[in-house]
């Protein structure tokens, strides 16, 4: 088998590894994942993407694991930078595209990556689901909470000021609070009319500079508050994101993706990949 080859993408800083493995030589397990996300002894990114064969109706079919192994059913960024690997790869056209994910197809317009290495890519994520208020979170700074399911778990915590939030004991407290994890959203309104400031604690991954489909479901629990209209511009770390709630139920999301290196990963790394997710070395 030739060395793995795989590209590295973000969108907004959420960054992920991409390879397309066509012919289902290379399963995306727990150990590889932890192996090539990590940050010192890897390649360093926030998820494993593996592209396996297309149909008659779809590109390819999309697994996502998070930097700690965990399975993820379903990633705004994560899709979009997909996206941009299926077009770059030569396995799709700009255009539309369309992806079959766990939690179904997903439909991607997908723009030419210009010089800078940067695409324009717009993500169908279906029909979410709003799970109901979580009065429990509603104590201290938070004024109110939701439970939003886009595919993946989200709980969206609304407060006064994200900025003075210590995200990660309590990201990570509230990840915990929920069997299997939940991604965990704080958001703020504005800073202009039908805009939201958010930060991000990603179930497997820790705080991100950009969450897609928990941009989705801030917008979507603030829509649900009367806070927003339509269309939103989601303000993450990393930059802006724009997402667009249909009167159908369907929510869009838009923005740019950044292809950033195209890597490859030796057989021996890759043999070795599972003593690696542990912390060991390579033989000398």
């Amino acid at each position: 088998m030739a060395p793995l080859r795989l590209t590295k993408h973000h969108g907004l800083g959420n960054d992920f590894l991409v390879f397309v493995d066509s012919r289902h030589e290379v399963p995306l397990t727990a150990e590889l994942a932890r192996a090539l996300c990590d940050r010192h002894r890897g390649l360093g990114a926030d998820g494993l993407i593996r592209l396996g064969p297309g149909t008659s109706r779809v590109a390819a079919s999309m697994e996502l694991r998070n930097a700690d192994g965990g399975v993820a059913e379903i990633s705004g960024n994560g899709l979009r930078c997909a996206g941009q690997a299926l077009v770059e790869g030569g396995v799709a056209v700009a255009g539309e595209v369309v992806v079959e994910t766990a939690v179904g197809e997903r439909k991607l317009w997908v723009g030419r990556t210009g010089a800078d290495g940067s695409a324009a890519v717009r993500a169908e994520m279906g029909r979410p689901r709003v799970l109901g208020e979580a009065p429990e979170w509603a104590r201290g700074d938070v004024k109110s909470g939701m439970r939003v399911d886009m595919g993946n778990p989200h709980l969206v915590l609304l407060v006064a000021d994200v900025g003075s939030v210590d995200l990660v004991q309590r990201g990570a407290h509230a990840e915990a609070s929920v069997p299997g994890g939940v991604n965990v959203e704080f958001v703020t309104p504005g800073p202009g009319v039908d805009e939201l400031t958010l930060r991000t604690w990603e179930r497997g991954a820790g705080e991100t500079l950009a969450c897609g489909s928990g941009s989705c479901a801030a917008a979507v629990a603030a829509r649900t508050w009367g806070l927003v209209g339509e269309r939103v511009v989601v303000r993450n770390p990393g930059g802006p994101l724009q997402v667009e709630c249909a009167k159908d139920g369907t929510v869009t999301l838009a923005g740019p993706t950044q292809l950033v290196a195209v890597v490859e990963v030796s057989l021996e790394w890759l043999a070795a990949a599972p003593r690696l997710a542990q912390g060991g070395a390579l033989p000398a």
